[in-house]
């Protein structure tokens, strides 16, 4: 018997939630947007009349009010986003116990135990989410979560889409690849460089020349492409499994000299230790990110040779590939810097030390950093802090966004 599974996906999520906050917005094209005073000023979200004038997510605040002079732009109020992804949680738990988060505003959900239409089912919750809540859902129903995910982006606002093993061919070969989940804009272009265009053209195209141009990827987009996806959705209580920490930010000023990226670099690779230690777990590879003035980016990454919660051994590591990578001859100040940790394992995990980290040294480490993660328990997280940022009085302003900052990056899904 064919699973049912469905992909719900509130409606513009962050600017929804803004109307329903604030009933003067109606009617008006409205996107959530940074502050731009900290050079946040860029578009979040956006609703359905400020995406029909052609305000795009990611774009500078200025660039939108271009295409749409009227425009109303307000702040990010992700407390209250919160609420609402719960109350829908909540609405899910109704139907089963099967719930896959994929965002703040997006899940999947396992209904094969129901003897019910699918379609029945999936109008039914997006009907009761709309009662109840005030915002809208779109609704993708099929027999994998890949197809849900597609049928769910078919039919928007407050639509629902059912995608069937018999008919899913003359439903979805002719759109474009990139509308496959896991298919980027690199992946796309990759494949359109060689004559694939739509989710047909992959799903028809051999195994070994798609892997031959995208690696492993390419034979999971191939098992996608031909309705094959298997992953099974997890009961709702359920942890997933931590795979990397990493926290960024874009700083007040631009940074100019190495001084400045080391600040960054202590105080990124702190909160991201903070986190580590939060988690009982410790990294085994470090990475950087760094986006300059003219928005050009660049990332590396190493592995570490004794796996790390100390901010000081992931900041040093940060720093060194940014030393050994970024070129300052060309005078082009960076904008923006993420410390990020992957490959993480359990602190309580047997390790490999080497002969120049002694077993002391790092049990002092150790202490020390419990003794700071006391303090800020106590007292806030800003209570404390490396002499290096406290160094800087301009980061004191900075600093004190550290307590937002401190989920990791990207978690505020764009809409």
């Amino acid at each position: 018997m064919d699973r049912k599974i469905l992909h719900v996906d509130i409606n513009n999520c962050y600017a929804s939630i803004e109307c329903l906050l604030n009933p003067a917005l109606k009617g008006k094209c409205v996107a959530v947007a940074g502050d731009v005073e900290q050079r946040h000023g860029i578009i979040l979200a956006k609703n359905e009349a400020a995406k029909a004038c052609g305000v795009k997510t990611g774009e500078a605040i200025w660039q939108a009010k271009l295409k749409c002079p009227e425009l109303v732009t307000v702040p990010c109020h992700y407390d209250e986003y919160l609420r609402v992804s719960k109350a829908c949680h909540a609405i899910y738990e109704r139907y089963t116990d099967r719930i896959e988060p994929f965002g703040i505003d997006e899940c999947w959900l396992d209904v094969t135990c129901t003897r019910r239409d699918i379609k029945e089912v999936a109008d039914e919750i997006r009907n009761t989410v709309k009662k109840e809540l005030r915002v809208t859902v779109s609704v993708g129903a099929s027999f994998n979560k890949i197809f849900a995910k597609l049928g769910s982006d078919m039919k928007k606002p407050d639509g629902t889409t059912v995608i069937t093993r018999e008919g899913f061919r003359q439903q979805i070969w002719g759109l474009p690849a990139g509308d496959l989940l896991f298919v980027g804009r690199a992946t796309q272009a990759k494949l359109s460089a060689h004559g694939i265009r739509t989710i047909g053209d992959l799903a028809n195209t051999p195994v070994s020349a798609l892997e031959s141009w995208l690696g492993k990827n390419g034979r999971m987009l191939h098992i996608f492409a031909n309705g094959q996806d298997s992953t099974p959705i997890g009961f709702m209580w359920e942890t997933v499994p931590v795979k990397s920490i990493s926290n960024g930010i874009t700083a007040y000023r631009d940074l100019e000299n190495d001084a400045d990226v080391k600040m960054i670099c202590s105080a990124m690779a702190e909160s991201v230790a903070s986190r580590l230690r939060k988690q009982a777990m410790k990294a085994c590879g470090v990475s950087v990110f760094i986006r300059d003035s003219k928005l050009r980016v660049f990332s590396r990454q190493c592995r570490i040779s004794v796996p790390t919660n100390d901010g000081v051994v992931i900041s040093a590591y940060a720093f060194d590939l940014y030393k050994r990578s970024y070129d300052w001859s060309q005078g082009i100040p960076i904008r923006s810097v993420t410390v990020g940790t992957f490959d993480l394992c359990s602190e309580n995990a047997a390790i490999q030390t080497d002969i120049f980290t002694p077993a002391v040294h790092i049990a002092k480490r150790e202490k020390l950093n419990a003794a700071v993660d006391r303090i800020r328990e106590r007292f806030g997280y800003t209570a404390i802090n490396s002499g290096r940022v406290a160094a800087d009085k301009e980061f004191f302003r900075f600093d004190a966004r550290l307590q937002n900052e401190i989920h990791p990056v990207g978690l505020l899904k764009a809409q």
